[in-house]
């Protein structure tokens, strides 16, 4: 099972990009974000020729987050407040439209945009502090019920200096602050593993290109889109890469695909194996 997360950066500017990739790949699960488009306009259709199943929560210029499938999707959630309603700040935090998830083939797959902060003495980071804290409480609840979890997205954070081309130049910016990386290590408690890291230690390995400075034709990237796992599926994983051919085409989105490979459901060998 082929899991995958891109930030199209507008789907109805992309979405000749993404099905063509679509076809090409032959993703089971594609998750995707900044749509920037209201849910009556988003290209349903396209998707359904092609045999998926869509999720969306989109709003109009800004954010937006999908989910498409070629398994059913179910007990679908859109933004924080049906898991965490009790929590004074998750109905507000959830008006922009950055979170998804549904039960996807005994998987909770989520899908999040994580807000970019501006900066780190600006109102907007003080939002993206706040729009973590609700992730980490977000996932705690999800992971009480021990439900395999696939959390994946843009998290802009770069969770270490190897996933920025020139660390020292960006050190406690916007993306590459300590406080930005505990905050994101603390929202994923130790449940949730980087499975890009698991396949690919090394350096140089961008899904982010700025449009501006070249940063693409220089290779002057970051790892900001991100794909975690809850243990019993990340033990069925067999590899994870990042698809920098769509982020070469004319017009791209400045992000490129990720993507994990997953032996899903385990076999009963695998299971014996785990247990």
């Amino acid at each position: 099972m082929l899991v995958a997360t891109w930030n199209v950066n507008s789907i109805r500017s992309r979405i000749d990009h993404v099905k063509e990739w679509l076809i090409k790949n032959k993703v089971d699960i594609l998750c995707l974000q900044e749509t920037k488009t209201e849910d009556q306009f988003f290209p349903i259709d396209i998707f359904l020729e092609l045999g998926y199943e869509v999720s969306i929560s989109g709003q109009k210029s800004y954010n937006g987050v999908a989910i498409i499938s070629r398994f059913p999707i179910s007990d679908i959630k859109i933004g924080f407040e049906p898991v965490i309603s009790d929590y004074k700040d998750a109905s507000i935090i959830s008006q922009q439209k950055r979170i998804i998830s549904a039960e996807i083939n005994d998987i909770r797959i989520i899908n999040v945009y994580v807000p970019n902060g501006s900066a780190l003495d600006s109102d907007k980071f003080i939002y993206k502090e706040q729009w973590i804290e609700c992730l980490k409480l977000y996932l705690r609840t999800l992971n009480s019920n021990n439900t395999p979890i696939c959390l994946l997205g843009d998290f802009n954070i770069a969770p270490e200096d190897r996933d920025i081309h020139t660390p020292t130049k960006y050190r406690e910016t916007i993306m590459a602050s300590s406080k930005e990386r505990k905050l994101l290590k603390d929202a994923l408690g130790g449940e949730l593993e980087d499975a890009f890291r698991i396949f690919e230690p090394g350096e140089k390995n961008w899904s982010w290109w700025d449009y501006r400075h070249s940063a693409w034709e220089r290779d002057k990237g970051w790892r900001i889109d991100h794909i975690y796992l809850t243990e019993d599926i990340l033990s069925c994983a067999n590899s994870c890469w990042i698809d920098k051919e769509p982020r070469s085409r004319e017009k791209p989105s400045d992000h490129a695909p990720v993507v994990v490979e997953i032996s899903w459901p385990p076999s009963e060998t695998e299971n014996e194996f785990f247990f």
